[in-house]
């Protein structure tokens, strides 16, 4: 069994019989195609013939390489994965994977935006081209809604109800409905009505947002659109797409809603997914009276 078979095989394992997201189907394919290279370039083995040393090396110069704990945990838990699935269909005996230990990570919170910060975002897209009306309907999609980044860029124009302000965002597990704040149904009805149409590059076009050449946005073209608004409205924050959905969760919570709802519209499994919000929002408090207590 070569290695490149293994790979097709665990491949239609993950996509068949697992229904892995596109997201987690990219990242096992690549640690356990990365740690493939490897012992190529070691030579004496393959994926059915390493054994434990041979894991704990690669795991080892992971961390020589000064990958994060973060990284090299979501290899291990890729490897663990990979191997059940070749003990299971019978290509190794045992797993050789039980010496892999992922390090334990530094619990950080998220970082946020404040409510000044997200308006100063908001403000940099220019509605003076058509690159600039879609910008500033999806930055404010996001902060209206809270949703992930790729659910943002699989929405279709059907997902979208102005008139009853909400849009169907299907998720990892479920298909929940969010509203909208009355500005992003704007920049929204704006875009959908005078601009996407002289973007799309089909009349057949479904995505809601699409690229310069009229196709699906992409992730990676998401997140670069992100960045140069941080640069322009001189943010020192790292914002990612994600800070937006952390952002929205905290300011909710801290004006009122309850964690439940908070829980419905991220669409969160675990009602413990949304607690760190909650310590989000203790923390700053704690910072406010520690700064503005005169015996603090």
């Amino acid at each position: 069994m070569t290695n490149s078979e293994c790979l097709r095989g665990y491949e239609a394992y993950l996509t068949d019989a697992k229904k892995a997201s596109k997201n987690t189907l990219s990242s096992y394919l690549r640690d356990v195609r990365q740690f493939g290279e490897y012992l190529d370039a070691e030579g004496g083995c393959d994926y059915v013939t390493a054994n434990e040393d041979a894991l704990c090396g690669y795991i080892e110069v992971l961390r020589g390489e000064g990958r994060s704990v973060a990284t090299v945990s979501r290899c291990i838990a890729s490897l663990k994965n990979f191997y059940t699935w070749m003990k299971l269909s019978g290509y190794v005996e045992e797993c050789p994977t039980g010496r892999l230990v992922a390090d334990k990570a530094e619990h950080k919170l998220p970082e946020i935006l404040t409510a000044q910060e997200v308006e100063l975002l908001l403000e940099q897209p220019q509605r003076t081209d058509r690159k600039g009306y879609r910008d500033k309907a999806m930055l404010e999609l996001l902060y209206a809604t809270g949703i992930r980044v790729s659910e943002l860029v699989s929405l279709d124009v059907e997902d979208v109800n102005l008139s009853a302000s909400v849009i169907r965002c299907r998720g990892r597990k479920k298909e929940r409905v969010i509203p909208l704040y009355p500005a992003a149904v704007r920049a929204l009805r704006d875009y959908i009505e005078f601009i996407r149409p002289d973007m799309i590059a089909t009349p057949t076009e479904r995505s809601l947002f699409v690229n310069v050449n009229g196709e699906r946005m992409s992730r990676q073209g998401f997140w670069k659109i992100v960045k140069s608004y941080q640069q322009k409205a001189g943010i020192d924050k790292d914002i990612t797409p994600h800070t937006l959905r952390h952002s929205f969760a905290t300011h909710l919570l801290e004006n009122g809603a309850d964690l439940r709802s908070i829980q419905e519209m991220l669409g969160h499994a675990d009602i413990s997914s949304t607690q760190i919000y909650s310590q989000l929002v203790q923390k700053q408090l704690k910072d406010v009276y520690n700064k503005a207590h005169p015996r603090a």
